[in-house]
């Protein structure tokens, strides 16, 4: 039996179909190993960076699956994605399968030619390119871990940050202050409304917008009592090429701006086109095409507009790390006008065309003509309109949303007289800068060289689920606790989040791929500086104190001053004098209502009294003297339960919670017991026989599930958590 090993299950389907039956083809449904979750020990540091991996969570059956026909095949291909990530995932698979000699296959494109011809020449796995891979995972761990302790510490528990991320979250920190220190200007728009001799108006704009109100009061008395002509007459025609074809970066942002797609939902939607074969690889800073692929976009181009709309062009890329992917994002087949099974998956694949069989049409010829008028005095602006006319349409035949309305202007020539109708002024004010879209940011990311065009989407979507972002319609807009976190790291860590280390250790990385750097000495290089100035922070105090309140907000308990602080709501006002007094206000002023007492004594500190609290997992009880005292009630009845005992500490209850990401259900004994699950438990057990626990029955709490679905286990690395894919029992 020979073996062919992707990423994707659906990848897998369609490969083997192009193969007949010459390979078994199965997937490794992404990662089968990484590091242990939020270990930083899982890196042996002083032995050269050496990180340790083990199976990832609820893929034994994968890798017990893989092992098994690994040792029944003759022969065993790799054809995981082509680039680092994938390469990483071929190595972690031939290490856990323990193969010998693994050979590689890369699939820029999955089309029959394309399979066969890469089955036919595979190579060996590329060392420095896994290198690569691992080093940028190591680095992301010891940053994450090292920076994100400091800030629970010194900031706020559950905070976090990274070496992309933080970067990344600084460009739009730095936008929102721009705006805040917007001052706006006045200025005027002037506008003249001209008859010609053959009764045609002209609608034309002053080229000059005065600052200044007396100047517009002395434009307009001139304009008004002067006598107005043509003075020039501008006609030129205009060549307007075609842009270059997608990159993973220009992808995201054209479907951003046409489509109104994420990055995130971009790149999804992409990956399924390339695993059903509709597209090449979709991670790529390339903006080149084969020559197989071009003279298919010319046939293409003739059959449906005619031998004068092609122009052949050869685009550079503009990146000099370019080397993920050997093309641009473009159909397998340009012939083909639509593909996909869903409305998105369409509607991604006509932009891809479009841009790909644009980009070797010819240019599109519009003739602009610029009209000039003036009353001929000195010191008197010019008013001017411009109208466009559509010559030839070329690229812009296929790629009509690119079109503009044609403008006319009236026929007319220098020196022609003209009335006056009306000249007006419109007092403006200038505007603070946009806010980044997700186009904007990731555009500006690849321009700072922050990241690479694969990792623009988890970077956006890493922002936003942290709370650092949010979104306002389309802006992209930092939150309070977002800004404190950048102020803390821009202030302590500015060298190590600052976008130009992170774009000059990209390029290290980029080295490392290339085999002309060391992964040991790029790595300690790093980290023996960024790990002394971490633990040199230790020492600073916590930031209990982001400024004082205005004079006037007084407490509403003691009335007495206030300061700001940080929750995770954002910021509000606290006494200073807290924990002696507990009042509050919003960030607004308005009072905030503090804990409640219940009626009783602390057991532990037997000077405090309890108090209700709401906190992050749900209302509890504790003693007032917090953080002096850190007593909690462990009384259910504080909290709403289920009536399910739970499996765990078999002591406590399982109760409703609400949470960031809506309810879910915990054990009542928390902290102490950390038994979690995001479904209402129906108090059943699970007792599926797991082969990963010698066949003994699972264990844990039975969860509702869905309609067609109504229980499953609540445990992901349960078979049973998907009842649905298990074989029937005979």
């Amino acid at each position: 039996m020979k073996l062919l090993i992707v990423e994707s299950p659906s990848k897998a389907k369609t490969i083997e179909k192009y193969l007949a039956n010459e390979y078994k083809v199965v997937a490794s449904v992404g990662h089968i190993r990484d590091l242990p979750k939020n270990n930083k020990k899982a890196i042996d540091i002083e032995g050269g960076f050496v990180p340790h991996y083990e199976i990832s969570a609820g893929k034994e059956k994968v890798v017990a699956e893989l092992k098994s026909l690994a040792k029944k095949s003759t022969e065993i291909l790799l054809a995981t994605d082509p680039d680092r990530e994938g390469e990483a995932i071929a190595w972690h698979v031939a290490e856990t399968c323990n193969l010998k000699k693994p050979k590689r296959v890369l699939f820029y494109e999955i089309t029959p030619a394309a399979v066969k011809e890469a089955v036919a020449h595979p190579r060996e796995l590329d060392v420095n390119l896994r290198k690569a891979q691992e080093a940028r995972r190591v680095l992301d761990r010891l940053v994450g871990y090292d920076l994100s302790g400091l800030i629970w510490k010194k900031v706020r528990y559950g905070l976090s940050a990274g070496r992309v991320q933080s970067p990344a979250l600084h460009i739009l920190v730095e936008r929102e202050k721009e705006i805040r220190a917007f001052t706006p200007e006045k200025y005027w728009v002037l506008r003249a409304s001209l008859e010609t001799a053959h009764k045609d108006t002209l609608e034309l704009s002053a080229n000059e917008e005065p600052r200044d109100e007396a100047r517009v009061k002395d434009i307009l008395t001139r304009g008004q009592k002067g006598t107005w002509s043509i003075t020039d007459i501008k006609a030129s025609e205009v060549s307007k090429r075609p842009k270059a074809p997608f990159t993973t970066s220009t992808l995201q942002q054209a479907a951003s701006s046409r489509l109104g797609f994420s990055p995130s939902r971009t790149m999804r939607i992409a990956q399924k086109l390339y695993e059903k074969g509709f597209i090449t690889y979709m991670r790529t800073d390339s903006t080149t095409l084969s020559k197989e692929a071009v003279a298919t976009i010319h046939k293409t181009i003739v059959t449906e507009f005619g031998k004068e709309f092609v122009m052949p062009r050869e685009f550079k890329t503009k990146s000099k790390n370019a080397q993920e992917a050997h093309e641009a994002i473009r159909p397998t087949d340009a012939g083909k006008k639509t593909a996909g099974v869903t409305e998105e998956e369409k509607r991604l694949y006509q932009l891809i065309r479009i841009r790909t069989v644009a980009s070797q049409m010819a240019d599109a010829k519009v003739l602009r003509t610029k009209i000039i008028a003036n009353i001929g005095e000195v010191n008197f602006p010019d008013f001017s309109v411009t109208g466009s006319h559509l010559l030839f349409l070329g690229w812009l035949a296929l790629d009509t949303q690119a079109r503009s309305e044609d403008v006319e202007l009236p026929k007319l020539t220098a020196g022609e007289a003209l009335k006056l109708k009306e000249l007006v002024s419109d007092a403006k004010e200038t505007l603070p800068p946009n806010r980044y879209s997700e186009a904007g940011l990731v555009k500006e990311l690849e321009k700072r060289g922050i990241g690479r065009p694969s990792t623009y989407a988890s970077i956006i979507k890493t922002i936003i689920d942290r709370g650092y972002v949010v979104k306002d319609g389309k802006a992209l807009q930092p939150t309070e606790t977002g800004e404190v976190v950048d102020d803390f790291l821009s202030l302590h860590f500015q060298d190590f989040v600052s976008d130009t280390f992170t774009a000059d250790m990209e390029n290290k990385l980029d080295e490392i791929a290339e085999g002309t750097r060391d992964y040991t000495k790029t790595l300690k290089d790093f980290y023996t500086p960024f790990t002394k100035e971490v633990k040199a922070k230790d020492k600073l105090d916590k930031m209990t104190n982001m400024g004082d309140a205005p004079e006037d907000i007084l407490c509403p308990i003691c009335q007495g001053k206030m300061i700001v602080k940080l929750a995770r709501s954002g910021k509000f006002l606290s006494c200073a004098k807290f924990p002696e007094c507990t009042g509050a206000r919003t960030i607004d002023g308005e009072e905030l209502e503090g804990p409640k007492e219940i009626g009783e004594a602390c057991p532990d500190c037997k000077d405090g009294k309890l108090v209700e609290r709401d906190g992050r997992y749900g209302r509890f009880v504790s003693c007032n003297n917090y953080p002096k005292c850190k007593y909690i009630k462990r009384d259910a009845s504080t909290q709403p339960t289920t009536g399910v005992k739970c499996p765990m500490c078999k002591d406590g209850e399982m109760s409703e919670r609400r949470g960031r990401f809506g309810v879910f259900y915990s054990c009542t004994n928390y902290p102490g017991c950390k038994n979690a699950i995001k479904s209402k438990p129906t108090g059943n057990i699970c007792d599926y026989k797991r082969e990963d626990k010698e066949n003994k029955p699972c264990g844990a709490l039975m969860m509702e599930g869905t309609k067609t679905i109504p229980e499953r286990c609540s445990d992901k690395t349960c078979p049973n958590h998907n009842p649905h894919k298990l074989e029937p029992k005979k």
